[in-house]
């Protein structure tokens, strides 16, 4: 046989007409056929097939029915030696097959199977891919949105409402817009690969402090990201290449962070951290697990607010994990998504970070702006590294910003002008620090009208932890039936591990919510 095969007609019924076959001879084809007792292929090479095309054109009786169209010239080749035989001929379409059943006397079936020259072209090329899992966040938002009930709550989303449950633009994130619309001198040129200078320094200067001796002594890299998920993914890149070694992740951990350092190529590892008997701190088995983790290991480390559960070290045992990760040799690594947020204090957010560097480590820090700027959509964070040496941190910069072009080629310009000229204007700093603090009083307050409606409700359980809690989330300690109850009775949802965001909670819904959780306590094990 001549030539590359492109496909092949296979006779699959036992009572077949083989000279039918064999007429294909009358065309001129010098088909090669194969014959067994109850079946037979005809081979066909590209050259043959396009002169068995071009007799079909010659065709009055040709007929083009419908089919893949990447198999369109050897079903139409097909169906033209069936009609040079007087055949009636249907089609049936199947994933990797076409088989015509070709009628009248002599009856029988054609079944072309497409040779692996030709499946490859086929074939989708993402026809084996499976469905993503849905994100857990995004799914509840998703729930929330299809639900009419004018009661419905939304306690997943990571996001700041207000009062009303609204969207809030910090005002003083309006001012600097203002500003910086109507200055005439901006363009929307690239930033550089390393960010919007104004910005990085200014994100250093906030997470470590303005008198911080590795600033003066200019031994920190500062690298804009794409938020705090871009500077997780921006810094881990960076670790991988340069000290792989395991990265031990809080249990539980914000969701995201599995997937980030998975997908970064991490031996990923986890050390306890929520002890549900207490609804706190599972403070002695995570020294533990730090104790015993390979030296040099990287450790992912909260620097306020913990995602999900809300529970900080207090500044004690943050003495204890550093002087343990020191002696192991580990890698202190903070993500830090809450500063100012936190708390509505942006120096004691960042006392742990702080600390670590005034102990000598060599650390990285994620610093995201959506929450304590509200810039959610914006996108802008920051990834700050203290190292031993100037020379190094030249180094880790010019590293960062190689990796920044490859994956995003430079960061956005807008979201980092807006936090920059807060930044470095004294009146709307101090203005941002009031915005900052508006926040983070309504949570502690819908914590406390929390705690306070339990209470009073007598629900079973203790509930203090949801006001030793700090921050945007807290670990209510429900379980899976009881966040199903509420959203299938109540209307309100939250994620299945029973976290919810406090910023969903305002005066006209709290105590529906406390009233709520009293009834699936009682009722939903």
């Amino acid at each position: 046989m001549s030539g590359r095969p492109v496909g092949y007609i296979d006779a699959l019924d036992s009572t077949c007409n083989w000279s039918a076959l064999k007429t294909a001879q009358s065309l001129n084809l010098s088909a090669h056929l194969l014959f067994g007792p109850t079946r037979g292929s005809m081979y066909l090479d590209e050259q043959r097939m396009n002169r068995l095309m071009e007799r079909c054109h010659n065709l009055r009786r040709f007929q083009v029915h419908k089919h893949f169209a990447n198999l369109l010239k050897h079903a139409r080749g097909l169906q033209a030696l069936a009609l040079c035989l007087d055949h009636d001929v249907d089609v049936c379409m199947g994933d990797e097959t076409v088989t015509l059943f070709v009628t009248r006397n002599p009856v029988f079936k054609l079944n072309i199977k497409i040779s692996n020259a030709v499946s490859s072209v086929s074939k989708a090329v993402f026809e084996k891919v499976e469905m993503a899992p849905p994100d857990a966040i995004f799914k509840v938002s998703n729930a929330f949105k299809a639900d009419t009930d004018p009661k419905k709550i939304n306690l997943g989303v990571g996001a700041y409402r207000d009062n009303n449950a609204k969207p809030w633009v910090l005002p003083v994130v309006r001012k600097a817009e203002k500003i910086i619309l109507e200055d005439t001198t901006l363009d929307h040129e690239y930033l550089d690969m390393a960010g919007f200078a104004p910005f990085t320094e200014g994100s250093a200067k906030l997470i470590l402090g303005a008198s911080s001796s590795a600033l003066k002594e200019g031994r920190v890299a500062a690298v804009q990201s794409i938020s705090g998920t871009g500077g997780v993914r921006l810094a881990a890149e960076l670790l991988i290449r340069f000290h792989k070694a395991p990265i031990y992740i809080s249990n539980p951990t914000w969701a995201n962070h599995h997937s980030i350092f998975g997908d970064a190529g991490f031996d990923i590892k986890t050390y306890p951290y929520w002890d549900p008997k207490t609804r706190g701190l599972a403070f002695e088995p995570m020294l533990a697990t730090f104790k015993s983790a390979p030296a040099g290991s990287i450790i992912l480390l909260h620097a306020c607010a913990h995602n999900p559960t809300g529970v900080d070290p207090t500044p004690d045992q943050w003495k204890q994990m550093a002087e343990v990760i020191k002696e192991r040799g580990h890698f202190p690594f903070f993500d830090c998504a809450y500063q100012g947020f936190a708390s509505g204090d942006l120096d004691r957010d960042a006392w742990a970070v702080r600390y670590f560097v005034d102990q000598g480590f060599e650390l990285l820090v994620a610093q995201s702006y959506a929450k304590n700027f509200g810039l959610y959509g914006e996108r802008i964070g920051c990834v700050t590294a203290v190292l031993k040496t100037p020379e190094v941190a030249t180094k880790v910069k010019s590293q960062l910003s190689r990796i920044t072009r490859a994956m995003i080629s430079t960061a956005p310009a807008f979201g980092a002008r807006i936090v920059s000229l807060i930044f470095n204007n004294p009146q709307l700093y101090q203005e941002w620090i009031v915005n900052l603090k508006s926040m983070a009083d309504r949570i502690i307050k819908m914590r406390q009208v929390t705690f306070d409606t339990l209470t009073q409700l007598k629900t079973p359980g203790t509930w203090n932890h949801i006001v030793d809690q700090i921050g945007m989330f807290s670990y209510t300690g429900l379980t899976p039936p009881q966040v199903k109850a509420l959203a299938d009775k109540f209307h309100i949802y939250l994620t299945d591990n029973g976290r919810i965001s406090m910023a969903g909670l305002n005066d006209s819904n709290v105590k529906y919510f406390a009233e709520s959780v009293d009834w699936v306590v009682r009722n939903i094990q």
